[in-house]
């Protein structure tokens, strides 16, 4: 196969399209960890109904007989963020590695469309809910099965797509990563709108969750128009195909002829690619195991540090000053996600070290002097009275370095997975390394309890 049989990909759109796909698949759950305070702040109402009502009813210095007792209420919204991470992580890595196993027997579209509308319709849910009145133990609950909803249908939702990307050039796992990036950036950017405007926490949640649906109905169009792309049918060929063959089918696809002439080798291609879907994924593991292993343990020192600990920083310079109110929010929330976009972006640009470089794993080591210089900032509080690093200029410049490191990395370690395989194995490659960034993701929830206990 020849480069000059390849086509191009014309104005961008299939990478436009990836980059809006992951885009897609992180904003919604952004939002919705955004809208964190409201969900808390509702469970500690004296009346559980919507946070207008309750407001109404400190005006009027009303009392009222709330549904559950006050010391309940207090425990379910104490307890909210901890559960929710168990909720949020526990199903995302055991749907993500049953698609790991399962994706070569239920079809992609099935897979990925199928999610999209179950996060979709979970979302229209959780808007509708702010409107309605509920007590605190029946909107705990429920709030926990959509969060458990949400990252199941997630996990499947990002194994398909990684599976999916590892189909096409190795660069082209790299705008997934940088819309999942900038699905962090919106959410910062919300959540700072909202302290700046001083709407009421329920109008501010019933906006994400708007916006999120209107995110997943155009990720939903994007995805629809991806088989259309000539550059896209391209690739899906080549796993079907030996080399020799994909010369005369973009011929073909040309043509337009791509539908009857996908019929007719069907039937003729799938004797080959039998001993493909039959490849021993303990095999492919065996390939990626280097950049699967990198992007788990980078994983496992950003969310071990993010948000447990960097959350807990305060501001050495605010005093009364309203930066008091915007530090975490920008030099938390917002530098990270500014720079780990930037992070995951720079692989459109260059990909070093090459995925057999020995510097690759060694960049990723490195990461863990990020554990002392963060918890030696100004978090509080903090059982040991030790600040080194007091300033918050100090913060924000690790900030950023922790960042702009987990951005790089990884997407470097998603992009070089899958190419470590044939292409036919690809996907399956692709269905795994999302399998070891959830793993990293689980483990660093484990040691965030870990890290700030230890401060």
């Amino acid at each position: 196969m020849t480069t000059s049989h390849q086509p191009q990909d014309r104005y961008k759109a299939v990478w436009l399209v990836f980059f809006m796909l992951g885009l897609g698949t992180l904003l919604p759950w952004n939002f919705f960890m955004t809208a964190t305070l409201y969900f808390t702040n509702r469970l500690g109402q004296a009346q559980n109904t919507s946070l207008a009502a309750a407001d109404l009813s400190r005006d009027s210095q009303v009392p009222a007989t709330p549904a559950v007792p006050p010391s309940d209420r207090s425990y379910l919204s104490s307890i909210f963020n901890n559960v929710m991470t168990l909720c949020a992580m526990l199903p995302l890595l055991i749907f993500t590695c049953l698609n790991s196993f399962l994706h070569q027997r239920i079809p992609q579209s099935v897979r990925i469309l199928g999610s999209l509308v179950a996060i979709l319709l979970v979302f229209l849910v959780t808007a509708i809910l702010v409107r309605v009145h509920l007590d605190a133990l029946p909107f705990f609950i429920i709030t926990m099965v959509k969060i458990m909803l949400i990252n199941s249908f997630g996990a499947i939702l990002q194994g398909s797509l990684f599976g999916l990307a590892g189909l096409l050039p190795a660069h082209y796992t790299a705008p997934i990563m940088s819309g999942q990036g900038l699905a962090g950036i919106f959410a910062s950017m919300a959540m700072i709108c909202a302290i700046a405007s001083g709407s009421e926490l329920s109008e501010s949640a019933f906006g994400y969750f708007i916006t999120a649906c209107g995110v997943i109905i155009l990720t939903i169009i994007c995805y629809l128009g991806l088989p259309r792309l000539e550059f896209y049918r391209y690739y899906q060929q080549l796993k079907l195909e030996g080399p020799g063959e994909q010369e005369t089918k973009l011929d073909l696809i040309s043509k337009g002829e791509a539908s009857r002439a996908g019929k007719e080798e069907f039937g003729v291609s799938a004797p080959k690619s039998q001993p493909n879907n039959k490849s021993s994924v303990r095999a492919i593991l065996r390939n990626i195991l280097v950049p699967a292993l990198s992007v788990c343990f980078i994983f496992t020192v950003t969310i071990g540090l993010f948000p447990a600990v960097t959350s807990d920083v305060k501001s050495s310079i605010a005093g009364d000053s309203a930066w008091g109110h915007y530090f975490i929010p920008v030099s938390c929330f917002l530098t990270f996600n500014v720079f780990d976009w930037l992070g995951r972006s720079l692989t459109t640009i260059t990909m070093w070290p090459g995925k057999d470089s020995r510097w690759l794993p060694s960049l990723v080591l490195a990461r863990l002097v990020f554990v002392p210089l963060l918890l030696l900032c100004n978090v509080h509080p903090r059982q040991y009275p030790i600040v080194v690093f007091k300033h918050d200029a100090w913060f924000i410049f690790f900030m950023a370095a922790f960042a702009f490191s987990n951005g790089y990395l990884a997407s470097l370690c998603m992009c070089f997975g899958p190419k470590k395989v044939e292409p036919a194995e690809a996907e399956t490659a692709g269905a795994i390394m999302a399998f070891f960034l959830s793993l990293g993701l689980a483990l660093g929830a484990v040691f965030a309890f870990l890290f700030r206990a230890i401060v």
